[in-house]
């Protein structure tokens, strides 16, 4: 007996066990030089950039300018 993905036994208790995840296999490999690696390394390159950009913007220095007067 199944109720809401939950087994029971023949007295009606349902169980305490997690229900195991159905598993899968990638077929395509995603190390190396990959084009979603490029993709993602050119996000967090366009992150970085902008954060650089926000961080002379508010404190009106550079990076290195910022990280000296710490």
């Amino acid at each position: 007996m199944s109720r809401n993905g939950a087994i029971a036994d023949d007295q009606g208790k349902l169980n305490n066990f997690a229900i195991e995840p159905k598993m899968y296999v990638e077929e395509a490999t995603r190390t190396g030089f990959t084009s979603y690696a490029e993709v993602l390394n050119g996000r967090l390159a366009m992150i970085g950039f902008i954060s650089l950009l926000a961080l002379e913007a508010i404190s009106g220095q550079g990076l290195i300018g910022f990280l000296t007067t710490l």
